[in-house]
């Protein structure tokens, strides 16, 4: 209804049969004759003017615009800037079936722009096993939530993320199950605690998340190989695909990262995140950048 009204708005616009005013008398003639129907301010109208022009050369969206409702669309076209963006977000909210309040904060996150730019290091062995790894997995994670100290500890990072879990869960993806934090394996007489562990329903597996307050450094990857390798021979039900383990640090040089994952054995990543929301200028100039560079090349 709201993509056919604003249609009809823009043609008849479009072809001078009505100027701006013609709109604002009929959300008063609406309002007038109609008062229990809601939503049909003149703002609202020009809305869904904005809604159809937005849209109309993109035939391949239709379907999506219709799966998702109102109120999304409106944050997804008002807000993104390119075709591109609108079409990562509409996919996203069918996929993730978020609320309005989680599509807004994913916008803010600047959850595209991160994607597009991300290059998540991952070790060999998990780049091979599962290749679409890196659509499931993120190189930054966002958790401005938390109103975490400056500084702070893996112990308050840890807790943090388990208080706001539904948050945590939002960042990293509704497909992972919390299992628990400082979960305990028994290797030999020696108890070992595992900071986060969840499990990932697409790729059947259990996820350890090793944390680290400080920058990466290459030993970290030791301890969260072990972490692995004891959850593979006593936890993983035979069902289960291989357990992966991701690192995830206050900071990262990309090309330390990328040494010492290069000769790593296991199905391992490495992320680093941030505790405030990117600038999403920033973002959006490096985006172009690399769209530059991507067209200069081609």
């Amino acid at each position: 209804m709201y993509w056919n009204i604003g249609e009809h708005i823009y043609k008849k616009i479009e072809l001078s049969e009505w100027g701006e005013s013609v709109v604002e008398e009929l959300a008063i003639h609406i309002k007038k004759n109609e008062p229990t129907i809601k939503g049909f301010s003149d703002k609202n109208l020009w809305r869904m003017k904005q809604f159809f022009e937005t849209y109309k050369d993109s035939p391949k969206l239709s379907t999506l615009l219709r799966e998702i409702s109102w109120s999304h669309n409106l944050a997804i076209f008002s807000r993104c800037k390119t075709p591109e963006e609108r079409e990562f977000y509409l996919n996203l909210t069918k996929q993730e079936k978020y609320s309005f309040r989680e599509l807004d904060r994913q916008i803010s996150a600047s959850l595209f722009e991160r994607t597009m730019i991300g290059d998540s290091k991952v070790s060999t062995v998990l780049r091979e096993t599962n290749p679409n790894v890196r659509n499931l997995f993120k190189d930054s994670y966002i958790f401005d939530f938390l109103n975490l100290p400056v500084p702070h500890k893996e112990s308050d990072l840890q807790h943090g993320l388990v208080k706001q879990m539904k948050d945590f869960i939002l960042e990293i993806g509704k497909d992972f199950i919390f299992i628990g934090e400082e979960y305990r394996i028994q290797v030999g007489n020696t108890d070992f605690y595992i900071d986060l562990l969840f499990y990932h329903r697409g790729l059947q597996c259990l996820v350890a998340f090793e944390l680290k307050a400080d920058k990466f450094k290459p030993e970290h990857l030791g301890q969260l190989n072990f972490y692995l390798e004891a959850l593979d021979r006593d936890i993983k039900k035979p069902n289960e695909n291989p357990s992966i383990g991701l690192l995830l640090c206050k900071d990262k040089d990309s090309e330390v990262v990328e040494y010492a994952l290069s000769r790593s054995l296991s199905p391992t990543m490495v992320s680093e995140y941030k505790t405030q929301l990117p600038d999403k200028k920033v973002l959006r100039q490096k985006l172009q950048e690399l769209f530059d560079q991507d067209n200069v090349e081609g």
